[in-house]
């Protein structure tokens, strides 16, 4: 098993939170960021560019990927512009549809050929991962995020799909395949195993990071002390049952 310095896998952080942003900045496994609206709606934000600028004052030096909002390809490209223009370092998120099911391959094609930095999501087949790198520009760097742990939700095992898309996302220059959405630590192994280059990882993920080759027997015992001092804590008790 590999140790965490010994992956080849870059590791974003995926959240909306700034403070938490922030600290994960301090982390050296962090290679880079990506948010989304749900995120940012659970984190309260309500000023969408407000939080972008303020956020990008203080990471500067990483990628950042932040997505459009719209669902006419005209205002997706136009929110995709300005997006592109709050830094170098900023990569434009543009789901692979509209909510029509609409493909955005023209729009990924339009913005590529302009040099805009895209980080194209929502994929989860394999056709639509062919049909994005088919889009991008090859000299432009771009980002392509299968969602690998939703495909596993539906009782799929991704690592066979995520493997091929790494061979599809190879054949285009500059672009990276990210393993979005991980439900667990052991996807960021996984990932690295087949070569993936970026997986997103949260909070909560992150935190399991000090567990990596810990001793399963030792982590046994921990267990079991966890269950008593819980069991303690509660003061549950069991009545002796009189027999007559």
């Amino acid at each position: 098993m590999k140790s965490i310095s010994e992956l080849d896998i870059q590791i974003f952080a995926d959240g909306a939170d700034k403070h938490a942003m922030l600290e994960m900045l301090q982390n050296p496994l962090i290679g880079g960021f990506t948010t989304n609206p749900s995120l940012m709606r659970k984190a309260g934000i309500t000023d969408y560019a407000a939080f972008a600028r303020d956020i990008l004052a203080d990471i500067r030096d990483y990628p950042i990927s932040f997505e459009v909002f719209a669902d006419e390809f005209a205002e997706m490209e136009r929110q995709a512009l300005e997006i592109a223009s709050w830094g170098e370092n900023v990569f434009v998120k543009v789901p692979v549809t509209n909510t029509r099911a609409e493909p955005a391959l023209d729009l990924i094609c339009r913005l590529s050929r302009r040099g805009i930095k895209l980080n194209v999501t929502a994929l989860l087949a394999l056709d639509q991962v062919r049909d994005v790198c088919a889009a991008l520009r090859k000299d432009v760097p771009a980002y392509v995020s299968v969602f690998a742990g939703r495909v596993a939700d539906t009782g799929r095992d991704p690592v066979p799909l995520m493997s091929a898309a790494v061979q599809y996302v190879n054949d285009v220059g500059c672009s990276q395949l990210i393993w979005a959405s991980p439900r667990e630590l052991l996807n960021i192994f996984q990932a690295d195993a087949i070569g993936c280059h970026v997986i997103t990882v949260t909070g909560d993920i992150l935190r399991k990071l000090s567990l990596v080759g810990k001793d399963l027997h030792e982590y046994s015992l921990e267990t079991v002390s966890m269950f008593y001092q819980d069991a303690a804590a509660s003061g549950y008790r069991l009545a002796v049952a009189v027999t007559a």
